[in-house]
This record gives structure tokens, C-alpha cells and sequence, in this order.
């Protein structure tokens, strides 16, 4: 299922726009999802609204399926939160998709592939270099990342870096990735310390502090 496609899409869509945020920066938002999770960002983090523009993107990606369990698959996924902050914007993308809409169960075997699907789309909008990929457990739930280092494609300003950060696990009722492009370190240290709670499991950072150390 090209859920990277899906969310390159979005991506395209957000990055390019600086977030207009305030100087200071109170507390946190938290973003819970029906999906099985919840995850928080600073307050001072603009969300963007991506919901009336969503059914004409999954209508352009679908042109692309290969076949109709794709289509299926990309009708059903949802984007779950988008987020910006800086100029250059940093962007965070939250994606999932139901089981009860795709008809199908993820497990933890499924999971590589899911994540890889997911990394492999943001190559439509990123040139990406220096891949690096790992696994590791938040609570009882197997997570996969890969972090790379992108320049947009088309870019007139080379010189900005993106550090692209792909974080994918699957819960009892879907599978979700969690995507950042961030333009420097504050915006990777925000998105990997962002709380997130999925479903019974204590909440703790995205990305914990040994996620290169075992390989895939």
C-alpha cells in the first residue's frame, strides 16, 4: 500500500510555508488520536488543517495504484496532526491507517515494510543521503525509524539541510508513522522528545535514546 506516496503529498504541500509562530513558546499541545495514540508538540507549533484538501490528494495519488488493495489503502489512510514551526519551517506529519477501513491486520513482521513504505515516499520530495535505520520498543510496541539528510528537490537554496526522521509502530487497530523534516536541531529534538502515549503503554519521548543501536 503507497502510503508513502500519501504522505509525500503532504509533505510537498506544508514545507515550503514558515509557520508564523510567537516569541515564547507556553507548554504543550497534545493531539489524541481515535487510532490508538496520542502525541504532543510545543504549543507554539502551528497545526495545519489538512482535512479539505486531503480527498483531492488520496484522488491524485490513487491515479498512481497498482492495484485496487492500493487504492483501498490510500482512500482509508487518515493524517492524524501536521505541524510547522521556523524559517525554514521544520514539519511533523502523523499518518495511520484504520485496519477497519483496510480490511487487513498489521503485526510486528509487517512492520519493516510498512516503515520502508513510508521513508521510500519522501524521496518524491527530498534529494536524501547517509540513510541510517534501527528498532526499538516503547512500552510493549516494536517501533522502526530511519533518519537521513535531505535537501528539498527543485530547491534555489541548496545549503538548507533537512535532518528527514521516519518513526513507524503498529497498535492493536492500525498502524502509524510519525515524519519529520526539520531544519535544524531544535526542530529534530522536538519532534524525538514529543510525548506520545500508544494505547495502554506509559507515555515517553518518540524516540529513545538507543533507536540506532540494534539494526533492522
Amino acid at each position: 500500500m503507497r502510503l508513502c506516496l500519501l504522505t509525500a503529498l503532504v509533505l510537498l504541500c506544508c514545507l515550503p510555508l514558515a509557520a508564523q509562530t510567537p516569541a515564547t513558546a507556553p507548554a504543550t499541545q497534545t493531539h489524541a488520536s481515535p487510532l490508538g495514540f496520542a502525541y504532543a508538540i510545543p504549543a507554539n507549533w502551528e497545526v495545519v488543517d489538512t482535512k479539505p484538501s486531503l480527498p483531492a490528494v488520496q484522488q491524485e495519488v490513487a491515479k498512481n495504484a497498482k492495484s485496487e488493495d492500493e487504492k483501498k489503502g490510500i482512500s482509508c489512510v487518515e493524517v492524524a496532526l501536521t505541524a510547522r514551526h521556523g524559517d525554514p519551517a521544520s514539519v511533523v506529519v502523523v499518518v495511520g491507517l484504520p485496519y477497519s477501513c483496510y480490511g487487513q491486520t498489521m503485526t510486528d513482521k509487517d512492520l519493516p515494510a510498512f516503515g520502508s513504505g513510508a521513508a521510500e515516499g519522501v524521496k518524491n520530495t527530498f534529494d536524501l543521503s547517509d540513510p541510517i535505520r534501527g528498532t526499538y520498543a516503547l512500552g510493549t510496541h516494536s517501533v522502526w525509524i530511519e533518519r537521513a539528510t535531505g535537501t528539498l528537490k527543485d530547491d534555489h537554496d541548496p545549503k538548507v539541510k533537512y535532518t528527514v526522521e521516519t518513526v513507524c509502530s503498529v497498535l492493536k487497530n492500525s498502524a502509524v508513522c510519525w515524519m519529520a523534516m526539520a531544519a535544524d536541531q531544535d526542530g529534530l529534538r522536538t519532534f524525538e522528545q514529543g510525548v506520545v502515549t500508544l494505547e495502554g503503554d506509559a507515555p515517553v519521548a518518540l524516540v529513545s535514546a538507543d533507536a540506532f543501536q540494534k539494526k533492522p
